[in-house]
C-alpha cells in the first residue's frame, strides 16, 4: 500500500542525501489523479526540503530539483524518476503497485487499510473527550425565521460542544443536525485513528432558560397534555413564556426565583426539572438512534453548580475574581488591567452563570478522565465563549487549556419542510426518508429489498450528511432538498448507490473471487487510476485529523466513486475469463471497502441495496 512506497522513496531519498529516511515522509504525496490522465505516483516537494533545511535554502530552486532528480537512481520499485517545477515526481512499478495496493484485501485486513501509514506516527494518540452540545440561539419570530444554527428563542445564548446535546425540555431543533453529525464525524475519525474517544452528550439541563420554562409552566402548563405528547406540549409553553417575558418583567422575576429555588434545591422545583429532563433524554435518545449517534456519558450543566460555586471561590482565592459596579462577579480579561474586556461569571443574586458552570465542567472533565485533548464544536458566534473560557482556565493556573479546541461552524440557510418553517430534527428526517422512498419507487433500477423505508431512511441521512460536509465547516451554506437527492451528482445518494452496485457485483459473483490474483491482469489505466487514488486516503485522513475537516473525505470519496462508475464500464466481470474476472473482482472489493469506511467514518451506514 501507500506506506510501502512512500517510505522505499524516502530511503533512496536518504541514502542519496545521507539523511534519515524520516526526514523526507512530510515531503512526500501522492498525485492527484484525474480522468484517463497518466500522471507519476508521488512527487517531493522540494520547498519543504528546504524549509526543513535538508536542502539549502539559496540558489535556483529548479537547478536544484534538477540536480537532485539526477542523483536518483531508478530501481525495480521506482521505475521513473523525473523533475517538474519545483518537484521531483515518482513513478512506481505498475505490477508491485497494483500488488502492494490490493494485497491487505485478500487478507481480512480491509478495514485496516492505510492505518498504519507512517503518516500517522507524528499524532499525539491519547484521551479525546468530545463533548456535545447544544446552543440556544435567540431568534424573534419563528414564522419569518429560516436560519438555523442550532436554536429556539431563548433568553440568552448557550454554547455547544462537540455536537448536539439540546436543552432540556426543547424538541431537537433543526439545527440540532448540524452540530450532532460534525461532533460524530470527529470522534469517529479520532477512535479510527487510534485515539481513546469519550463521546459525552452534554445536557443543557440548567440555567435561566429552565427558569422560565418552569416559571411558565406554572402558569401555562397541563399535566393532561404534558402526557399526552411531553416534549410538544413544553416547547409550546416555552415559546409563550418567552414572548410574555419580553414585555412583562413579573415573568422575568419569576423565572429568577424559580432558577434560585432551583439551585438551593428547593424540593418542588427539583422534582419539576427531573420530570422534565427523562422526558426530553427519552425523546432525544430516539433521535440519535436514528441518526446512528451514540455516547458513551450522559452528562449536563446540573452536574456542575455546585462545582461552580467552588470555581467562584478559587478565582477569588486567586485574586481573579472583581466586583462590578452592578454587584456581578466578573474576571477581568484585559491584557492591561484596566477592566476594559471583563467575563461575568456571577449574578448580583449569588446564582452561577453558563460559563462558571463550564469551567467547573472543564475541570471536572480533566480530573475524572485524564483527557489529553478536549474538542468543542459550537456555530461560529460562540467563539468568544470559547476565547474566555480558555483565557480563564489558564489564568487559574490549568495549562491544560492549550489543549482544548473549539471547531466553529457556519449557518444553515433555508432548511424547511412542506409542512412549514418551524423545522424539528424529526421532520427533517422524516422528509429526507419520505422524498427518498418516493425517488427509489420513481427509480427503474432500484432493487427488491426487505425494508426500502430503512434503507430510505439510512439513504435520506446520508444526503443530508454530504450536503453539510462539502465544503467549509466555518462556511455558511443553503440547504436543497432536490439537489440533495439526487441520484448523479456529488450527493450521499451516489455515494450510496456506488456502494450498493459494488455489493451487487460481489454478490453476483460468489465463489469467483480468490485469495491469489494476478496483478499483471489490472494494468489497464483504469484500474491504475483508482489504485493511484487510494494512495491518497492515508493522506487525507491525516489531514482530516490536523484540521478536523470532513470536506477532504468527502471529497475524496466522490471522486473515488466517479472512477469506479468509469471502471464498471470499461472492466466488466461478466464475460471476462477466470483470472481476469478474478483481478477486477479484487481491485472493486478493494475500492468498496474503502468507500465504506470511510462512509462509516462521515458518521454514513452504508446500504447492500437501493
Amino acid at each position: 500500500m501507500a506506506c510501502f512506497f512512500r517510505r522505499t522513496i524516502a530511503a533512496k531519498l536518504g541514502r542519496t542525501l545521507q539523511q534519515s529516511e524520516d526526514a523526507f515522509i512530510p515531503a512526500l504525496s501522492a498525485v492527484p489523479v484525474f480522468k484517463k490522465q497518466q500522471t507519476a505516483d508521488f512527487k517531493l516537494s522540494i520547498s519543504t526540503l528546504r524549509i526543513r533545511g535538508i536542502l539549502p535554502s539559496s540558489g535556483d530552486i529548479q537547478l536544484q530539483t534538477e540536480g537532485l532528480a539526477s542523483r536518483l537512481e531508478q530501481d525495480s520499485v521506482v521505475e521513473d524518476i523525473s523533475a517538474g517545477r519545483g518537484m521531483i515526481n515518482f513513478k512506481v512499478n505498475r505490477k508491485l503497485l497494483v500488488q502492494k495496493m490490493l494485497e491487505p484485501f485478500g487478507k481480512d485486513e480491509d478495514e485496516k487499510f492505510a492505518l498504519n501509514s507512517e503518516l500517522f506516527n507524528t499524532l499525539k494518540r491519547g484521551t479525546t473527550l468530545v463533548e456535545y452540545r447544544y446552543v440556544s440561539v435567540c431568534i424573534s419570530s419563528f414564522s419569518t425565521c429560516n436560519v438555523f444554527t442550532c436554536g429556539l428563542p431563548s433568553v440568552r445564548m448557550n454554547e455547544f460542544l462537540c455536537c448536539s446535546s439540546p436543552n432540556i425540555a426543547k424538541k431537537f431543533h433543526a439545527g440540532h443536525l448540524r452540530s450532532t453529525i460534525i461532533g460524530n464525524f470527529i470522534a469517529n475519525l479520532k477512535q479510527c485513528l487510534g485515539y481513546d474517544v469519550i463521546r459525552m452528550n452534554y445536557l443543557g439541563d440548567w440555567g435561566m432558560q429552565f427558569g422560565l420554562l418552569g416559571a411558565g409552566f406554572s402558569k401555562f402548563g397541563c399535566q393532561e397534555k404534558l402526557k399526552q405528547n411531553p416534549l410538544q406540549h413544553l416547547f409550546e409553553v416555552y415559546v409563550q413564556v418567552n414572548k410574555e417575558a419580553e414585555h412583562n418583567e413579573d415573568m422575568m422575576q419569576a423565572a429568577r426565583d424559580f432558577f434560585r429555588q432551583l439551585e438551593q434545591h428547593e424540593s418542588e422545583a427539583v422534582s419539576l426539572w427531573q420530570q422534565f429532563r427523562e422526558i426530553t433524554v427519552d425523546e432525544y435518545q430516539h433521535v440519535y438512534k436514528r441518526l446512528g449517534v451514540h455516547f458513551d456519558i450522559y452528562s449536563g450543566e446540573s452536574f456542575h453548580h455546585h462545582q461552580a460555586q467552588e470555581v467562584v471561590q478559587q478565582l477569588h482565592s486567586r485574586g481573579l475574581l472583581k466586583t462590578s459596579e452592578k454587584g456581578t462577579g466578573v474576571v477581568d480579561l484585559s491584557s492591561t488591567g484596566d477592566m476594559s474586556s471583563v467575563c461575568t461569571v456571577l449574578r448580583s443574586d449569588g446564582t452561577t452563570l453558563y460559563i462558571t458552570r463550564d469551567l467547573a465542567a472543564a475541570i471536572d472533565r480533566k480530573e475524572k478522565y485524564h483527557f489529553d485533548e478536549m474538542i468543542y464544536v459550537t456555530d461560529k458566534s460562540q467563539a468568544n465563549h470559547f476565547h474566555q473560557l480558555f483565557h480563564i482556565l489558564l489564568a487559574m493556573g490549568h495549562s491544560w487549556a492549550d489543549r482544548c479546541e473549539h471547531v466553529p461552524f457556519g449557518l444553515v440557510l433555508g432548511m424547511n419542510t412542506r409542512r412549514g418553517e418551524v423545522v424539528f430534527l424529526e421532520d427533517v428526517l422524516d422528509e429526507a426518508r419520505a422524498r427518498m422512498l418516493h425517488n427509489m419507487n420513481q427509480s427503474k433500477t432500484t432493487k427488491e429489498m426487505d425494508n426500502p423505508e430503512d434503507t430510505a431512511e439510512k439513504v435520506g441521512i446520508s444526503a443530508l450528511i454530504v450536503q453539510d460536509f462539502r465544503g467549509a465547516l466555518q462556511s455558511d451554506y443553503k440547504f436543497d432538498w432536490d439537489r440533495m437527492l439526487q441520484a448523479q451528482g456529488d450527493t450521499g445518494v451516489f455515494l450510496q448507490y456506488t456502494h450498493a452496485r459494488l455489493r451487487s457485483l460481489i454478490r453476483r459473483n460468489e465463489g469467483v473471487e480468490a485469495v491469489i490474483f494476478d496483478p499483471s491482469l489490472l494494468l489497464e489505466q483504469t484500474s491504475i487510476t483508482i489504485l493511484q487514488h487510494l494512495l491518497r486516503y492515508d493522506e487525507v485522513l491525516y489531514q482530516s485529523a490536523q484540521d478536523l475537516q470532513p470536506k477532504h473525505l468527502v471529497n475524496f470519496l466522490l471522486k473515488l466513486c466517479h472512477l469506479i462508475a468509469s471502471a464498471h464500464r470499461e472492466l466488466p466481470v461478466k464475460g471476462s475469463s477466470q483470472d481476469v474476472a478474478q483481478a477486477r473482482l479484487r481491485l472493486f472489493s478493494g475500492a468498496c471497502s474503502v468507500l465504506a469506511n470511510g462512509m462509516r467514518i462521515l458518521g454514513i451506514t452504508p446500504v447492500d441495496k437501493m
